[in-house]
């Protein structure tokens, strides 16, 4: 998210950026506190307001009570006057999300689409984001921000293979020619792990593991995205955790993933997560022991991130949206594991409990719009 200036001309851009982003985390402003939360001279923040304004992203939304002198014109955000859309492809659903300028979900939805590269299932994203949009929206998206569940090039215009889809060397305007607006494309648990750093975005570095119906990971070093050597980086779901254990959809053994994905939950609940964590609130015996071991192994995981990277780690995905309320018996074992002290402080809770890989594609559209203001 942080970009370098290279002339002036980007450092008047980069400045007008900055001054709507500060606005957006505001209810309302005066220029002069802008100026100072910003370290900008007050003719640089006028200017940029009066641009911003014309453009219809700021307005002015009153005065603040004088204090000896000339009132202070409040500015506000238009946090709607653009939106973007957030479309996770997955091997059995569909989700899509719509978010502001401000990453607030605006709404979101969740449907059952089996994976196919076949016209049909192509030409019914198209229906679904059709359905999934209100009037007048369309004209104020910035475009679509599209997770899939893969590695993909340095481009985002190759999907390199998907083990979970199904699918190898793929082009990704495949996946997008039936859609009315502009697609990038990204790998979901980058996806998620961008949202996560949008809603932190003084982090530094950051590990975002996501428990989903397969296992992922993102590396943020630095307030970037790590993506590492082969565009393989977070690839944690094939790290081994079990030498010679269970068989992964990967075809090896003793995966991560074929310990701490959601349908190993799942599996005990007829294929229902949401099941799954019915039965613990009931306090089912058998789920009860389930839900230990799985908490076991996910310690060891995480721990392991922990004292390979020195830094926070978010335990997101399907499964990361419970541990609020079933997570506690994790940080104590997190604790018991620490080398260097006895806290497991270091696990943070995700911010996005639900859709968070299309929601962090979303909000790659917004950057993009924001850094080229």
């Amino acid at each position: 998210m942080r970009t370098t200036p290279a002339n002036n001309m980007d450092v008047k851009r980069l400045n007008r950026s900055n001054t709507l982003r500060c606005l957006l985390t505001c209810d309302k402003i005066s220029q002069p506190e802008l100026a100072q939360k910003l370290k900008l001279s007050w003719p640089t923040v006028l200017q940029n307001v009066k641009e911003l304004t014309a453009l219809g992203l700021v307005q002015e939304v009153g005065a603040y009570e004088s204090t000896g002198g000339r009132k202070a014109k409040a500015y506000a955000p238009v946090r709607d006057a653009k939106l973007a859309v957030g479309l996770d492809i997955t091997q059995n659903h569909v989700g899509l999300v719509l978010v502001n300028l401000s990453g607030e979900i605006l709404r979101y939805t969740r449907k059952k689409r089996v994976f196919s590269l076949q016209e049909d299932y192509l030409m019914s994203l198209e229906n679904l984001l059709t359905d999934f949009l209100e009037e007048g929206e369309g004209e104020k998206l910035l475009g679509i921000g599209v997770s899939l569940p893969g590695i993909l090039d340095e481009t985002g215009e190759r999907l390199l293979y998907s083990h979970a889809l199904d699918i190898y060397d793929v082009e990704t305007k495949q996946f997008s020619q039936y859609l009315p607006y502009p697609c990038i494309f990204m790998n979901d648990a980058n996806a998620a792990g961008f949202a996560e750093l949008w809603k932190n975005p003084e982090a530094e570095n950051l590990i975002y593991l996501s428990l989903s119906n397969t296992v992922g990971g993102a590396i943020i070093n630095g307030g970037r995205l790590y993506t590492g050597n082969n565009l393989r980086a977070g690839e944690f779901g094939h790290v081994t955790l079990v030498p010679n254990g269970r068989k992964c959809y990967c075809g090896k053994v003793g995966c991560l993933d074929a310990y701490l994905s959601a349908k190993v939950l799942a599996s005990y609940a007829d294929g229902n997560l949401a099941q799954f964590f019915e039965r613990l609130r009931d306090q089912n015996q058998q789920t009860q022991g389930v839900w230990t071991e799985y908490l076991q192994y996910l310690a060891v995981a995480i721990n392991n991130l922990c004292m390979s990277f020195d830094c926070d780690v978010i335990a997101g995905g399907y499964v990361g949206a419970f541990l609020e309320e079933f997570g506690g018996p994790l940080r104590e074992m997190l604790a018991e594991r620490n080398t260097f002290e006895r806290s497991g402080g270091y696990l943070k809770e995700c911010s996005f409990k639900l859709e968070a890989s299309a929601v962090g594609a979303a909000l790659m559209q917004v950057e993009g719009f924001l850094q080229t203001l």
